[in-house]
């Protein structure tokens, strides 16, 4: 066998592809398909060695003709959705997949498990799936999934990446995950193997571990039919059918297959790569992208046994341990695309590009530098899903009642797989997660951006090229940018503002002394033939960002702030959500939705809190009563009945806007829901002299008297209508026109 020394000189001196081939991500190889199928490191699969195709042999047992629930795919979050179902008690729950339990991407997955996340729901999400395959099942069923708990350890090579660590480690104290730092000499102790020479530390996680794909879906489906749910493979889905109800509100009806039809008002979509696919079927945008992912599997290393798994961020590769050998993989900065996803893909394998692989090797080497003389015993390059945060998609969809999403892992499912399948089925269950899961929720995204395909192509591609690098606070994307801006935008670039992206809104951050720093289109860091920019302002003052202490924008906006205090400063605010609710019901909503009484006279701004069925906070936000008007105006829809303004912040205005429509929804409110975010622009003034500012540009009197706080009018700014409300931090609502 090749060694992975002798794989790198290979690939070093192999002729490169010209550029001239094309800007965009380049194929793997001239087969439009996944090659012949290949070996998995894993003592078992879920795949029958038959002749002809299962899905052939039709389904593994009769549909019912209804269901509560429709799970389709049966990959990691498929099993785990459709046994906490049935856990939480739900009858007649059915999952579909169209070929065998795990065939699409979970078979194939490298399994790892590690506890620490930078995110305290994270943590806890991924406690729930160690929980789940290392004791709940097991006790359930008498059937070990599979789990080896060998631990976990995570390499520094620099003080950075230390003080991260050490971050994490404060974190997982706090939700009982036991971790130590450890010295480059204590880490050697502990991995003989491993060259300790360029470490500053390591983070060692004893729990950590690795999972088995198949014992672990082949048990969850185990338990869950004991609970009275179904599994039936080898029955492919060929559509979603949907009804529009009485209130013109599109709800799932049905779930058609090749086999028959199965009535259901409720479908999660579980398909994975094949996720948009799904979503397409019932009018529902997807944003992720399919790309191939690789990892290769060693020859016998004498002494690997028992050592734990390890992360060498730095390097962007992580070594699994496989029995005598270790699986090697990373993240690359080049990854290659699935352009046409197959239909017919099951548990088949790409031959891998050494081109794009090559890259993790050398960190390999030098992390374990046994592997220079260590042989391939084989090659895994399989197809996984990928989003634009790296954050998975769950939560009912904002354009179907009833159909859920629980795709889009990022290469992982089988880690956050038990955690986010117990929040999803609370969802479906409960109408909400029992945790925070708005980093995870489909509607973070504006609906505006989740088929806007260069934008999730971008950000998708951004997000796992730099999966493994440190997550500082003040880091923004290059990629995906410019896609939403106002009218002030290139003033406010050529003063040398250093925007902020959040939710495809540029919205700004700072001021730049030294000048303009304007974010300019995505080079895919230099990949696929684009040529990489050369000093590239935005880029170098984020880099200057990175760090965990004071960075050096800090006295800038020191000065900004000090500014403001003493006189006065110009916040631009069009980023807002923008709503207007109107109605005959509309005062009725706005009792359930708001915390505060909203119903004051025409004229009555009331800032608030909005809840939601369970008393808890959705988001805070200021509400206008406004007048009734037969004339539309610019600030203003025509209506009859209540109205109301809603200004909400820019991050969470779609969430927000999905929030309000459910509960219109559902409790029949005769009241619309008007987004003017895009024709509307929002200036903020602040400061003591900002009245008095204010008071020279506009034709009202501006005094408390005349204009108290918590009230708003309609005014003149250089002849163009406004929204005033009566605050000595004062907020102008105009027309983007």
């Amino acid at each position: 066998m090749a060694s992975l020394s002798r794989a790198l000189r290979v690939a070093v001196t192999c002729p490169q592809r010209s550029p001239a081939q094309g800007l965009g991500p380049r194929r793997l190889t001239s087969r439009a398909g996944p090659t012949t199928e290949k070996s998995v490191p894993y003592q078992r699969t879920l795949k029958e060695a038959q002749g002809t195709s299962a899905v052939a042999q039709g389904p593994s047992q009769p549909l019912p003709s209804t269901a509560n629930v429709v799970v389709i795919g049966g990959g990691s979050l498929g099993c785990q959705t459709l046994y906490h179902l049935a856990k939480l008690g739900v009858s007649g729950a059915v999952l579909l997949e169209r070929e065998r339990l795990t065939s699409g991407t979970t078979w194939h997955t490298a399994g790892l498990l590690w506890q620490l996340r930078p995110s305290d729901v994270e943590v806890e999400l991924l406690a729930h799936t160690r929980r789940v395959v290392s004791h709940d099942l097991e006790k359930e069923t008498g059937l070990h999934t599979g789990w080896i708990q060998n631990g976990g350890l995570f390499i520094a090579s620099n003080r950075q990446r230390l003080d991260e660590y050490k971050r994490l480690m404060s974190l997982g104290k706090a939700y009982g995950v036991e971790s130590h730092v450890l010295s480059p000499a204590e880490t050697k102790a502990l991995y003989p193997l491993m060259n300790v020479d360029d470490l500053y530390g390591t983070l060692y996680v004893p729990h950590d571990g690795t999972m088995d794909p198949a014992g672990t879906c082949t048990t969850l489906t185990r338990a869950a039919t004991a609970r009275g749910a179904q599994v039936i493979e080898n029955c492919p889905v060929t559509g979603i059918r949907v009804r529009t109800d009485d209130f013109g509100v599109r709800r799932v009806a049905a779930v058609e297959t090749e086999h028959g039809t199965i009535q259901t008002p409720c479908v999660v979509n579980c398909a994975g790569v094949w996720a948009g696919s799904v979503g397409r079927m019932a009018g529902v945008k997807v944003p992720l992208v399919a790309m191939h992912h690789a990892y290769v599997v060693t020859e016998r290393i004498e002494g690997i046994q028992n050592m734990p798994n390890v992360r060498d961020h730095d390097a962007s590769v992580y070594l699994r341990l496989q029995g005598d050998a270790l699986s090697v993989g990373g993240y690359e900065a080049n990854p290659i695309f699935w352009e046409e996803v197959s239909d017919k893909f099951a548990f088949g394998l790409f031959d891998l590009d050494w081109d794009v692989f090559t890259q993790h090797i050398e960190g390999a080497i030098n992390r374990v530098p046994v592997l220079e003389t260590t042989g391939v015993k084989s090659t895994v390059c399989g197809p996984e899903s990928f989003t634009p945060d790296h954050k998975p998609l769950l939560g009912e969809a904002p354009e179907l009642r009833g159909f859920f999403l629980g795709c889009g892992f990022n290469s992982a499912g089988m880690m956050l797989g038990g955690g986010c399948g117990q929040e999803l089925a609370h969802w479906i269950v409960h109408g909400r997660p029992e945790k925070d899961m708005y980093g995870y929720d489909i509607r973070r995204f504006h609906h505006s951006l989740t088929d806007h395909s260069r934008w999730i192509r971008e950000r998708s591609h951004e997000s796992y090229a730099k999966n493994y690098s440190v997550v500082f606070p003040h880091d923004e994307p290059l990629a995906g940018r410019n896609a939403r801006t106002d009218p002030f935008h290139e003033e406010l670039v050529a003063r040398g503002c250093v925007f902020q992206e959040r939710h495809g809104w540029e919205r700004p951050g700072w001021f730049n002394p030294s000048g303009a720093a304007p974010v300019l289109h995505y080079d895919y860091y230099g990949a696929y033939g684009n040529q990489a920019h050369e000093d590239y302002a935005y880029s170098r003052l984020l880099r200057d960002e990175y760090t965990f202490d004071f960075p050096p924008h800090h006295d800038v906006i020191k000065q900004e702030c000090l500014g403001c205090r003493g006189a006065a400063a110009v916040f631009d605010m069009s980023y807002f959500g923008k709503f207007y609710l109107v109605g005959v019901d509309a005062r009725k909503a706005s009792d359930w939705l708001f915390s505060a009484d909203v119903s004051r006279p025409p004229g009555s701004t009331v800032y608030t809190c909005m809840l939601n069925h369970r008393g808890g906070t959705e988001s805070d936000l200021t509400v206008s009563r406004l007048a009734p008007s037969p004339q539309a105006s610019p600030l203003a829809p025509a209506f009859e009945g209540d109205g109301y303004y809603l200004a909400v912040g820019g991050a969470v205005a779609q969430h927000n806007w999905s929030h309000i429509t459910t509960v219109l929804q559902d409790h029949k409110f005769r009241c619309q829901l008007i987004d003017s975010s895009e024709d509307l622009g929002m200036i903020s003034i602040q400061g003591p002299a900002s009245r008095a500012i204010l008071q020279e540009v506009l034709d009202a009197d501006l005094s408390n008297e005349a204009f108290p706080f918590s009230t708003h009018k309609l005014v003149r700014a250089a002849g163009h209508l406004g929204m005033v409300p009566g605050d000595a931090n004062t907020k102008a609502h105009l027309p983007s026109g």
